[in-house]
Order: structure tokens, then sequence, then C-alpha cells
């Protein structure tokens, strides 16, 4: 029996970090492209985008932010890509789902829910900040939710229907999972669904093993043989959280939105970093990583000659 395809995403720079945290985070559109596709040669099939402003990386959801990286990694490499809906918890919903309603997208990221989303605990890790906007972002987060409601996830999926985009639906609890349960009773959402678990985040599910196993365990419950199930773990459950799920049967996804490092102490200077590391484990079980046809196939993708950019 031929080994099973683990696909791997990765999502290069988010709106988590900020840059004082890491040099390395990409932040302008020709960063942002480089790191795709050297994420895609390293063996990523998918690539998540945030965009950034260039000139202090504050995240930003315009249209124009991301089209000067979107036509270089379609240019440049065959990777699925992948916008995401999320932006950063200080926009609002309108501004989150232009990208993907601009670019129709063959896969775009949609959280299942309103939550608190902590990202002051990195205040105790990093002091200095090159931009005025970096400080009151983190410590904000401490009085924010980021908000999906239901009306605001019914919105997401039915501005993209007509547009073929498929959803890497982001469940951070397991409610979530309920939730996608509800929309895919309403028959908004379609199989196969590209289930991402995430684990770790503060005013999400925890990182134990347990967690993952106890999400595995309600998706497989819910969704059967209708999904496909990956994971991402932040920051130093990143691998640990990754092999877990790989050997579980899962798909993972690594990148410097989620960890800026690449080891205990050592900094990522690159995403293809990450994949390079996480492939090693995925081949260790004896696993093969999935090509972007492959990625395709299994997800029932559109085509990137079917995206608008």
């Amino acid at each position: 029996m031929a080994p099973r395809k683990v696909i791997i995403t990765c999502a290069v720079t988010g709106s988590i970090h900020t840059p004082s945290m890491s040099e390395h985070l990409p932040v302008t559109a020709s960063e942002i492209a480089d790191a795709a596709i050297g994420a895609a040669e390293a063996g990523a099939a998918i690539v998540h985008l945030h965009a950034r402003d260039p000139k202090n990386g504050l995240p930003d959801q315009s249209p124009a932010a991301f089209e000067p990286f979107l036509k270089v990694i379609k240019q440049r490499s065959d990777c699925v890509v992948n916008i995401t809906t999320g932006g950063a918890s200080t926009m609002t919903i309108a501004e989150r789902l232009q990208p993907v309603a601009t670019f129709k997208p063959e896969v775009a990221s949609l959280n299942m829910g309103s939550m608190n989303f902590g990202l002051y605990p990195m205040l105790a890790r990093f002091k200095e900040f090159k931009h005025d906007w970096e400080l009151p972002y983190l410590e904000g987060s401490r009085d924010r939710i980021f908000k999906n409601t239901f009306a605001d996830i019914e919105n997401i999926l039915t501005t993209c229907a007509e547009n073929g985009t498929r959803f890497e639906i982001e469940c951070y609890d397991i409610g979530h999972l309920y939730t996608l349960a509800h929309f895919v009773d309403r028959g908004l959402v379609k199989p196969p669904f590209f289930v991402q678990s995430v684990f770790g985040i503060l005013g999400g599910i925890g990182a134990h093993a347990e967690d993952v196993a106890h999400m595995k365990r309600t998706a497989d419950r819910l969704f059967g043989d209708s999904y496909s199930w990956s994971v991402l773990g932040a920051g130093a459950n990143q691998m640990r959280i990754a092999a877990q799920a790989a050997a579980m049967g899962g798909n993972v996804r690594v990148g410097l939105e989620d960890s800026l490092w690449l080891g205990p102490g050592r900094m990522a200077k690159t995403n293809a970093e990450q994949v390079t590391k996480v492939r090693s484990i995925i081949e260790g079980l004896g696993l093969e990583i999935a090509t972007p046809a492959e990625a395709r196939d299994i997800l029932q993708l559109k085509g990137a000659d079917k995206v608008n950019f």
C-alpha cells in the first residue's frame, strides 16, 4: 500500500506577531512572496497568506496590499494559495472579507466563532518595539474579541458561494466543530471539509496531547470520512503537535504566523526552515508529503486557473 500523503500548509506572516519580535518576519510584498515560494519549494503544498503595511508591518487587509505578492507567487510556484478572512481582530468583517471576495482563491481560511484571542502574554518576552502600534495592539488583546458571529460566518460563506473557493475551517475549540456541523446541516458548507484545528492560543483549546486527541475524536464523530484534518500548534507546541497529528492521520501547518521559532532558543530565519523540519518528521514516520496537485485532488479544489489573480 502506498504511504499516505500529508498536506503541509505554511502560514508565512499572519497578524499575531509584530515586526519587532523577529527580523525574519516577512513584511513587504516581496518578502511575503519570497517566503511563500521558499516554503513551497521546501515542500508546502499550501501557503496561507496575510498582508502587512510595508512601512511598519501593521496588518493590512486591503486588496491592494495582497495583489503584488499574489501575482508573483502564481507566476513562480504551483502551490495552492489560501487567503485569510481572519485578517486581524481589530478589523471589521467587511474589511476582512475584501481580499477573498476580490481574488477568489482556491482556499480561504474561516474561523468558526467569536473568541478571546490573547496576545498580551508575549509582552513578558518582548519589551522593545520599533513601531508605535505594536505595544497597544498586543496589550489591547486583553479586552478585544475576535468577532465571527453566526451572521458573520454565513456572510462569508454566501459571499464566496459562487466563487468555488473552499474553506480551511479554523477550529480553536470543540464548540467550533459543532458550529461547522450546524453550517453543514444547513448546506452552506459542502464536503470534503478541510478542518484546521488550532492548539495553544490563549482563549482557545490547550495544547495537551489529550486536547489534540479530543479534537480528532469529535471531528471523526461529526464528519466521518467527509473531512481532511490538519493541525497547527502555536509557539513552542508547533512541531510536537504536528508530529502527533501526522501519526494520527492528520495534515500539518507550520510557518512564522504560528511560531517564530525553529527549536528552543533558536529563531527560524525562514518559513522554509520550518517546512523542512516538519517534512523530516513526516518522512521519518514513513509518510510522504503531498504535492500541490495531490492537495488539490484530496481537497477537491477548483484549480489555480480559476482564481482572480
